[in-house]
């Protein structure tokens, strides 16, 4: 009927800066750390940026800006990471967007009681155990801080029961070059080795500056480590605007970007090509409450315009969705999670974390909240595949064929297709009537059945003496 066979497909995009925008805030950025620069004491970090160019007074290294620009030149513009199996399953770049949880929360809900207890290494493994059940998380966590074991080996703790109980890629924090060591060998023993390693990393490290501009010198060590060993680095900060950054959006935003900008140059100067990813944690001091919030609107909209400078830089990004200041599975929670899930998958975020466990301003996880941003995500990503258009969805011949008056249940096009819809299992979409003779559930007791049926779930075991070569390292850390 004179349709193209053609498909033609638009992906659903969200911009919050224009062209001049991005433009005035790298300019902004580069004044930032030529003109300001950052507070840096570590000996080593100090001597490799002065030796590349940097003016270094005291404590005060300021990085001029054809150091910067130098930088995100030599710096990968795609991520490739990859199971423990080997299988890659995540590339970063563009406008691509992976979801996956959070990390360092103190305390866990359980679903069966819903009493708040503190997080365990056996709460780890349930959180990593689901995370691997769950289709819309693409790599994992570490999740939370084991209150179970001495806190000197807690981080190696809680990532080693991750990696062994979540077969995705795995973002790592941990407290200093001991752990990084400690938790990339056993990344080594998990993927067959280095060489499997390097063709795709299974897992990435995650350090933070201190806002505003300051680099203690333990996050200096595990920078230099980890470009070193070819582990893949986010240098991510955490700046409230009002509180360590300025109280405007666009100010917060700079320095934020200053601020990961700067590891990027430290990183390309000890290893050019080091696989860097830009970002930061940009919220706001809620001045009713003095907190840091998880749920505000500003956070989407500063992780956006950060997501669009990395676009412009073409560097891998760390953005952040799915979390809320919420301290149950409630109304809020979800409105606060599906906004930044949209919002992240929109403008194309990149490694999207803190999706299913942030809950009550980073404090708690919840495997209840897990399972609902699943559903939020899915719902998001089944957006995000827009509206493809080819002579078999215009449907001109069914149209025609069914004619005014008659009805598409019986057809075979809508046989052949009619799965392409989303279905959910937590939603509730039927009459009242119908859901009041199922049961009459309520969103809360679907959500914890449902929770509760998906923590059955477990991987591929490790083979028995690749978990004995584990409790042999466990037993040698200091």
């Amino acid at each position: 009927m004179g349709t193209s066979s053609k498909e033609l497909y638009f992906k659903p995009k969200l911009r919050v800066l224009s062209d001049d925008q991005i433009q005035q805030i790298h300019l902004a950025t580069l004044d930032v750390l030529e003109h300001i620069g950052v507070k840096m004491t570590h000996k080593r970090g100090v001597e490799i940026l002065e030796g590349a160019g940097a003016r270094v007074k005291g404590d005060r290294v300021r990085i001029p800006s054809w150091m910067v620009e130098d930088a995100i030149r030599k710096a990968p513009p795609r991520l490739v990471l990859g199971k423990r199996t080997g299988e890659r399953t995540v590339v970063v770049e563009a406008d691509k967007s992976y979801f996956g949880p959070s990390l360092d929360c103190m305390d866990y809900m359980d679903p069966a009681t819903h009493e708040r207890i503190r997080f365990t290494t056996e709460h780890a493994k349930e959180m990593a155990a689901l995370c691997d059940g769950l289709p819309s998380f693409e790599w994992c966590m570490t999740i939370g801080m084991a209150d179970d074991v001495p806190a000197d080996v807690a981080d190696r703790a809680v990532a080693r029961n991750v990696m062994q109980y979540c077969e995705k890629p795995l973002v790592f924090c941990c407290k200093d070059t001991n752990s990084v060591k400690d938790i990339h060998e056993m990344a080594l023993l998990l993927c067959g080795g280095r060489e499997n390693f390097e063709k795709a990393p299974c897992v990435v490290h995650y350090s933070e500056p201190i806002s505003p501009l300051v680099y203690y010198d333990p996050a200096v060590d595990k920078i230099l480590y980890s470009v070193e060993n070819g582990i893949p680095l986010i240098n991510f900060p955490c700046t409230s605007a009002g509180g360590s950054g300025p109280v405007t959006l666009a100010g917060t935003m700079v320095q934020a970007s200053a601020e990961s900008l700067s590891g990027l140059v430290l990183a390309q100067l000890v290893k050019p090509g080091a696989q860097f990813v830009y970002g930061a944690f940009t919220s706001i001091l809620d001045m009713r409450t003095t907190i840091f919030s998880y749920g505000a609107n500003e956070f989407s909209l500063m992780t956006a315009g950060l997501a669009q400078m990395a676009q412009y830089y073409r560097l891998p990004f760390f953005g952040t969705a799915g979390a809320t200041d919420a301290k149950f599975c409630d109304a809020q929670a979800g409105a606060e999670a599906t906004l930044q899930c949209f919002s992240a998958a929109a403008v194309g975020s990149g490694l999207v974390h803190d999706c299913s466990t942030w809950m009550d301003h980073g404090v708690m996880v919840s495997p209840e909240f897990m399972v609902l941003v699943n559903e939020i995500v899915d719902t998001v990503k089944h957006y995000m595949r827009g509206i493809p258009v080819t002579r078999e969805t215009l449907a001109l011949d069914i149209i025609e064929k069914v004619g005014p008056g008659g009805q598409y249940l019986q057809q075979k096009h809508t046989m052949q297709h009619f799965r392409e819809m989303k279905y959910s299992q937590l939603f509730d979409h039927d009459i009242y009537g119908k859901w009041e003779s199922s049961g009459a559930k309520r969103f809360e007791q679907r959500l914890q059945e449902i929770t509760l049926e998906k923590m059955k779930h477990r991987p591929q075991p490790l083979a028995e003496e690749v978990v004995k070569e584990l409790d042999r390292m466990q037993a040698a850390w200091k």
